[in-house]
């Protein structure tokens, strides 16, 4: 996972699954420990073990008894409270290491519920007693590199993106929708989610072919002063990236995932180049991930990349 801070350095944290039934049909085996006090992880090549693991610091590291409760409260929690700031949560990883699972997650048990519905709360409960509440709703997804509006009466739609001296960059035509409680939330969450584009790889059966986008516009209004904050929340889940050989994809799942891998790419250019003091170019404009996300990347934010993954014999250690 990574955190960025506009007055801070890049921060990283990372969060590793447990095998899942197909890794553990195929005999695969977890390569990997963490020291999660000290964000340490250790990984062993596991045709080499007599050699010393490799070592990886990172600002943080959640291992596999930690649950996305503890995720929140630790990570994305300062990033939905500071209100007022723009911000972003991404979920980055593979395909199949659990990305979807920490945003969205399940129900039961209580403690895996997902970054996005708890976010919902988060804002909702939070609001105090003399401050008045606008939140509006919008879900889109960036599919072969073609925006759509996972809300909108036609989802196959293609809207393209503008650019506004005042706002910044838009998507034109996508819808928003006021919501005034949290069970709203998660019902445009639900409506949004059946309609992402999805298909079968030999990796994930169910593998978003797709980074979806919910966002969250709020204004803030405190009764008594003369001004009016505005801030601006995504939660990104982003498609996996992919290696031919592992998924098996072709036609129609190749060209996807060639989209996808060259999306991610832009993006973590985006990443390094906000991490570097000294760049003075950030190439937002390389895809239209990047550009999406150029108000929350810029300027005062926060932002939250989320990375999880499981290693065992079948990746390239």
């Amino acid at each position: 996972m990574v955190l960025v801070m506009a007055s801070e350095a890049v921060k990283v944290i990372v969060r590793c699954r447990p095998l899942n039934e197909r890794e553990k049909q195929l005999g695969c085996k977890v390569v990997i420990n963490m020291d999660s006090a000290r964000g340490q992880c250790f990984i062993q090549n596991p045709a080499a073990e007599d050699d010393p693991p490799k070592q990886f610091t990172f600002d943080g590291a959640y291992y596999l008894n930690h649950n996305t409760e503890q995720i929140y409260n630790e990570i994305a929690y300062p990033v939905i409270e500071v209100k007022g700031y723009n911000g972003t949560i991404f979920a980055y990883g593979q395909t199949g290491s659990g990305k979807s699972f920490t945003m969205q997650g399940i129900l039961d048990p209580p403690s895996q519920k997902g970054i996005i519905p708890r976010a919902f709360e988060h804002l909702f409960e939070s609001c105090a007693e003399n401050t008045k509440f606008l939140v509006r709703a919008s879900y889109l997804e960036i599919y072969n590199e073609e925006i759509r509006d996972l809300l909108g009466p036609n989802t196959k739609q293609k809207l393209e993106l503008k650019e506004h001296p005042e706002k910044g960059v838009y998507v034109k035509g996508l819808s928003q929708h006021t919501v005034h409680s949290i069970t709203q939330c998660e019902r445009i969450m639900e409506t949004g989610w059946k309609n992402r584009a999805v298909g079968y790889t030999l990796m994930n059966k169910d593998s978003s072919r797709s980074h979806s986008i919910f966002t969250i516009n709020m204004e803030i209004y405190v009764v008594g002063q003369d001004h009016l904050r505005a801030s601006k929340l995504n939660l990104v889940d982003l498609a996996g990236s992919e290696r031919q050989s592992k998924t098996g994809a072709v036609g129609e799942r190749l060209k996807e995932a060639t989209k996808i891998n060259l999306s991610l790419s832009a993006l973590g250019n985006v990443i390094s180049a906000l991490a570097d003091g000294r760049c003075r170019h950030v190439p937002y404009r390389d895809s239209k991930l990047t550009r999406v996300s150029v108000i929350p990347l810029l300027g005062s934010t926060l932002t939250f990349s989320q990375e999880t993954t499981v290693v065992h014999p079948s990746n390239n250690i």
